[in-house]
């Protein structure tokens, strides 16, 4: 807040005749301080808005912390060191592997496929892999690991 001195008489600095100081109120805003902390918070989040940002695109699902039952005929297909690929215990050749999906589900595509390949196999050898679960339609699949002793 600030104070102005009065005019109301016209005797020499503004005071009145009897010596009393009229001190009226501002009721303006100092717009000052104000655009100064508007200018620090537009920096602050031009930076940090590029920093917030995730460029991998990933669709989540919601998760609850109940175990999913274990099917009761689990179709299983592992890729081997020497990525060959197995559906179930029987060797499937990769031209064939729609076919073979096929008949192992009974035709149904929702079925979860448990994907199993051996430490040796390449990260891109294995998306060749699943490149082939998805154009064969089966878009649900599980990778399966060994757990950690603790």
């Amino acid at each position: 807040m600030g104070a102005r001195l009065g005019t109301r008489s016209a005797g020499f600095g503004g005071r009145s005749r009897g010596g009393d100081d009229d001190l009226a109120e501002v009721h303006e805003i100092n717009v000052t301080p104000f655009i100064d902390v508007m200018l620090v918070l537009l920096i602050i989040f031009m930076v940090a808005a590029p920093l917030a940002t995730v460029d991998i695109a990933v669709n989540l699902p919601a998760s609850t912390a109940a175990p999913q039952p274990r099917p009761d005929k689990p179709l299983f297909l592992t890729v081997r060191a020497d990525l060959t690929l197995t559906l179930g215990n029987i060797v499937v050749a990769r031209d064939s592997l729609a076919g073979a999906l096929a008949e192992a589900a009974n035709g149904d595509q929702d079925t979860r496929v448990f994907l199993r390949a051996d430490k040796v196999v390449s990260y891109g050898d294995l998306m060749a892999v699943i490149d082939l679960l998805r154009a064969a339609g089966f878009l649900k699949f599980a990778l399966v690991g060994l757990e950690k002793p603790r």
